[in-house]
Order: structure tokens, then sequence, then C-alpha cells
């Protein structure tokens, strides 16, 4: 079982669905993209539900209710109940509710997600700064989130009333691309507001949308799969947990191999097939250079820990992943405990990217 090492994507003789009891999946870019079905998604789900691992659905997206994403899972043909799935939306509801009393009023800036989560915890959602809440609470609303939205926020806010947001991911990626997302809209008010306030944030890679989904799935052998670094893997990281990094959302390779110690991922795969197999090792040294399947890669014109001046190197033949793990070893063994800074772009044009 591969471990959340600094230096190289781990190995994996086992497939990861049978080393692992539950995957704690990513939503938005992992399972569905703009609400449909993200390539080999659902057949790779199902295989893994049906050879005994336990899934669960973890999201920083807190528009939905966990009903609504079991039912639209289980329409892409993914069968999912209500519990297994996890929301930032539940995570800033318990954080609330641990601080202020029960029957609280909390000005609600987002979708029914939040509202329901909120009404679980015994507080009560409104919709205006002068209904003289005792908190604010931002999460993403959708395209169409009225602009007046974030005014009542900032009323409120500027006042002095405690804020807190579901989570600031700055982007969301849909079916056209990548757009802006709730970490955007927290922007709005913070600016509106004069810089002066900062919410408390729940969600993914924070310790609360941790302790929620460990109180609520009670996972023994955990792995994280997520498509990105700031969150998914950085929470990972947090929660001392192995994760899974797939190529289907907003994390490149080049970002891949930029990333810093708390950003890499365990295991790096195209897609959630990536659950059903195991995974290479990652063989050698910076002497020697780094090897997986048929290729190698190494450091070119630059000493080891030197800032900038030389690029990566990957020579060989085989599957290209293989060759972006490889890619991975020698440029956060270069990088050390910082961000790799040496050009990749031929390497990632040998590999086809």
């Amino acid at each position: 079982m591969g471990q959340q090492g600094p230096d190289r994507p781990g190995g994996s003789a086992a497939a990861l669905s049978e080393a692992y009891d539950t995957a704690l999946l990513d939503l938005d870019g992992v399972v569905y993209a703009g609400g449909e079905a993200v390539p080999y998604a659902v057949e790779s789900l199902v295989a893994a539900r049906a050879g005994g691992m336990h899934l669960a659905y973890v999201t920083n997206n807190a528009l939905r209710t966990p009903d609504a994403v079991a039912a639209h899972l289980t329409e892409l043909g993914v069968p999912a109940d209500a519990g297994d799935v996890i929301t930032s939306a539940q995570a800033v509801a318990r954080l609330i509710a641990e601080q202020l009393p029960r029957g609280s009023r909390v000005l609600v800036i987002g979708g029914e997600g939040l509202r329901v989560a909120l009404r679980e915890r015994g507080l009560v959602p409104v919709e205006s700064a002068d209904a003289d809440p005792a908190a604010v609470v931002q999460g993403y609303g959708g395209p169409e989130m009225p602009w007046g939205r974030f005014a009542e926020a900032a009323y409120a806010v500027a006042r002095g009333v405690p804020w807190f947001a579901s989570n600031t991911d700055l982007t969301i990626p849909g079916t056209r691309g990548i757009g802006p997302g709730n970490g955007a809209a927290v922007e709005v008010v913070r600016i509106a507001t004069g810089g002066r306030y900062a919410p408390q944030v729940a969600g993914k890679p924070l310790p609360p949308m941790h302790r929620e989904t460990v109180l609520r799935t009670g996972a023994r052998r955990p792995l994280v799969v997520g498509d990105r670094l700031d969150t998914d893997i950085e929470g990972a990281f947090n929660g001392g947990v192995d994760s899974l990094l797939v190529l289907t959302g907003v994390t490149d390779p080049e970002r891949l191999l930029a990333a810093v110690p708390e950003h890499r991922p365990t295991y790096v795969d195209a897609d959630l097939r990536g659950l059903l197999t195991g995974q290479p090792e990652v063989t050698g040294s910076a002497d020697a250079g780094f090897v997986c399947g048929g290729w190698t890669a190494s450091v070119s014109g630059a000493a080891a820990g030197a800032p900038g001046g030389g690029s990566l190197v990957v020579e060989g033949a085989g599957e290209r992943l293989d060759g972006l793990r490889a890619l991975c070893a020698a440029a956060w063994t270069y990088a050390g405990a910082g961000a790799c800074t040496l050009d990749a772009g031929k390497a990632l044009a040998t590999l086809g990217w």
C-alpha cells in the first residue's frame, strides 16, 4: 500500500479497491462535470462497489442536498443513498452549530443544500441582513445567483456578524470549461467589506470537512479520490490518509509536476479506472534516473536543489502515465520541500501532453 510520500508516487500490488475499504470521492471533475458523467466513471464505480469497496461522495459544492446528489448519481447509473453523500454544507452547519445556540438565525448566501444542513442542526435560515442574523454563511449558489445576495452578505459582515464559508474553491469545472466557484464569491464579499474580515471555512482541505467525513462514513482505510491538488489532495495530506489524483478535472500534468509536498498525491491515474487496478512502482534515484514502466525521467542542466536553470527529461516508450509518474519522482525529488520550477514542456510533449 502506498504512502503519502513527498518524493514520488506510490505503488500498490493490489487493486486500490481491494487495498482500501472506502473511497472518499470528490464529485465535480471526478464523477461528473456539469451534470454529465465523466468518461469511465460510472462503470468503474459500479465495479468497485460490486467488489466490496464502500463509496462515499465528498464534495465542497454546497448547492444541492445529499438527497438530490444521491438521486443524480443514481440517474447516472451509480446507485447511491443520501447517507453516502457528505457535503461542505453539512460540515459548515456543524461548525456554526458548535458556536451558536440552537434556534439562532443564519443569513444564507447559497442554495438549498445549505438551508437543509442548517435546519438539521437546529439553526434557522434567513434571507436578509436585516433579519438580525447571528451568523452569515456562504456556499456555491449556482450560476444564476443574484448579485444582491452578495450585497446582503456584505451588509451583515460589515456590521461584525460572524462569517462562515462552506469552502473557498476559486473555480468549479463544467461541461463548457472552468467557471468561478464559491471562493470567488467569498472574495466579492471580502473586497466589498474592505478586506478587513475573513470567514471561518469548513470545506476541503480544512479539518472540519475531514472530521465530518470520518464521522459520517466510519472509514478505517480510506482513500481520497479527487481532481484538485489544493482541496482533495491537501485535505488527504492534512488528514494523514492516502490519495488518488485523477486527471479528469482541473489539475493538468504541468501543475502536478510543480506540486508542493502537501499537494502531492499518493497515486496518479487518468480516471476512475485507476481504482480497479494496482499502481506501478517508481524506482531509481536522482543520480540514475527514475523508472516507471518503459520510461526513465531525470533532470537536465541543473544541480540538485539549485533554483531554475534546467529541465525535466523523459526517455523510453510505453504507457504515458508511467512516464508522468517517473517525471513526478524527478520533479518532486529535485524540488524537495518546494515547488519544481524546471521546464517540463518538452518532457510532457514527449508523452503526448
